[in-house]
């Protein structure tokens, strides 16, 4: 998984022709704005059922090991437990 620290007005560019902003963060939210073309699905993960084979191209990466940290807009890993 590739981790990038972005402000507000800043953005990615995926593929060329996909931008994701950032257009504000408050809290514990980040909003932001995505660009992309017409053919190109953009959903929530949430929506997605897990064993809908339709989005099979989808690749799910684990989720990393991640919480955050106090007072910061930082996350850090949390330590393995064996």
């Amino acid at each position: 998984m590739l981790i990038l620290t972005r402000k507000i007005d800043q953005s990615i560019i995926i593929q060329g022709n996909i931008q994701i902003m950032v257009l504000g963060v408050e809290r514990d939210r980040v909003k932001l704005g995505i660009a992309a073309p017409a053919e190109v699905t953009v959903l929530r993960e949430e929506l997605i059922p897990a064993d809908d084979s339709k989005i099979s191209p989808i690749r799910r990466p684990a989720r990393p090991n991640l919480t955050p940290v106090h007072g910061a807009l930082a996350l850090k890993p949390e330590p393995k437990q064996d």
